[in-house]
């Protein structure tokens, strides 16, 4: 089927209604119309927050009003302010000045969904849930939840930022979700080390990668395609801090967020932190899953001229994050008072390394303020700063921030390099500042 992966349901509906409707409802060969409506309609269930008793009756073509008179596409239950960027999947990232928090909370979290979440209504499929450990184990799992929570439990806090996160930034553009700089969050999970459970069911000589795989629907709508499988290497998901959790901030995962359990690999894409998680196959060669081949969170291997065609074969998997900071307090666009200091604070992350400092600068980079760093939660969580600024007299001024790593990468002031998707954009965060 010819169509982009990723549009609203404006803009589907605006061009072919009939053909929206075939593609939202996953509609087609697999099955019929009369089929979709005999099921309940999910889907469109879902983006309701409620059953249609007489959706048989819908007339070919009609988007429900719900969602065809909002400004936005709809609301997102549970959630705070967030930007909504595309409504088919559903995501949506958080403006900086709501990322304020030392710990992210639920409602303040992002959403990336590469397909659409389960229906979970039937409490059923929540008390049968089980997540299979296979392929190069001496031991294949099954474990259901309660197994699960029998291993030694851990609580982190861990940063999670999509591989995307900043691709409004780059030009040419890049296709994709616009993402300006809230594609990120760092919440409390609480859950096992995934290495306790590979270790349980015994490695083989042969395990060199993983792929996982969740209980999230393809677009589509057909239950035989699976929207996203990634995976990492054996190394990444021995590591201590790649945890299987349950819990987010001491309470149970929201639906957006992979209840009843997702996989957290902090420091890597957010896709690699696969939500709704039922399955971990161990494999002996890298996973070739739906968006891990091809161009999907790749980039090129050497430097390029932006707009330049890579061939795939050139591409290479994204792993560790670059560092990146971001600029939390106060809300760009402030109008601050002459004489008065003002308080700067934010967060820094580096992926699998470590933030060694944060530097403001309100002179466009000519000289730059050390912010001072709190001490850090554990590993993998974000790293909070504050500091304070005077400026010099009444006029506009931009508050740039810089982290820099525990090897001495610094952030760059502007786009780094060039790739197809659009993705690790860590360019220094800026605020605007008029002082009257």
């Amino acid at each position: 089927m010819l169509f982009k992966k990723e549009r609203g349901l404006r803009e589907l509906y605006q061009k072919d209604p009939e053909q929206a409707e075939a593609e939202i409802l996953g509609l087609g060969n697999a099955i019929s119309r009369r089929n979709f409506f005999k099921k309940g309609g999910s889907v469109l269930a879902m983006m309701l927050g409620a059953q249609i008793p007489f959706l048989g009756n819908l007339p070919k073509g009609f988007l429900p009003v719900a969602l065809a008179d909002t400004t936005e596409p709809f609301e997102i239950p549970g959630k705070n302010g967030l930007v909504v960027l595309n409504d088919r999947p559903l995501n949506a990232e958080t403006p900086a000045h709501l990322l304020d928090d030392e710990v992210t909370p639920a409602d303040r979290h992002f959403v990336r969904n590469n397909g659409l979440p389960p229906d979970l209504s039937n409490p059923a499929d929540i008390a049968g849930w089980t997540l299979t450990v296979d392929g190069e184990v001496h031991k294949p799992l099954k474990l259901t939840l309660d197994q699960l929570r029998r291993f030694p439990k851990q609580t982190l806090q861990l940063t999670v930022e999509c591989g995307g996160n900043g691709r409004a930034g780059f030009y040419p553009p890049a296709k994709g979700n616009q993402w300006t700089f809230g594609a990120v969050a760092s919440p409390r999970y609480t859950g096992v080390r995934l290495k306790d459970v590979l270790e349980q069911a015994g490695l083989k000589s042969s395990a060199m990668y993983t792929g996982y795989y969740g209980k999230d629907l393809h677009l589509t709508g057909d239950p035989g395609r699976v929207p996203i499988s990634r995976g990492t290497p054996i190394a990444k998901a021995l590591a201590p801090h790649t945890l299987i959790v349950w819990e987010m901030n001491g309470k149970p995962l929201p639906t957006l967020h992979g209840y009843p359990l997702r996989l957290v690999t902090p420091g890597w894409p957010g896709s690699t932190s696969i939500k709704w998680l039922r399955r971990i196959w161990v494999r002996d060669r890298v996973h070739d899953g739906p968006k891990m081949t091809g161009y999907a969170y790749r980039i090129p291997k050497y430097p390029v001229e932006p707009g330049t065609h890579v061939p795939e074969s050139d591409m290479a998997i994204i792993e560790s994050m670059p560092v990146k900071s971001l600029i939390t307090f106060p809300k760009s666009g402030l109008t601050h008072a002459k004489g008065q200091e003002l308080i700067v604070r934010g967060h820094a992350w580096a992926g699998d390394l470590s933030v060694s400092r944060v530097d403001l600068s309100i002179d466009f980079g000519a000289t730059w303020i050390q912010a001072k760093m709190k001490p850090l939660a554990n590993p993998f969580a974000w790293q909070n700063w504050q500091t304070s600024v005077a400026f010099p007299s009444a006029g506009y001024y931009e508050v740039w921030a810089r982290a820099t790593d525990s090897v001495g990468t610094m952030q760059p002031m502007v786009m780094p390099g060039w790739n197809p998707k659009g993705y690790l954009n860590n360019a220094m965060h800026r605020i605007a500042v008029r002082v009257a």
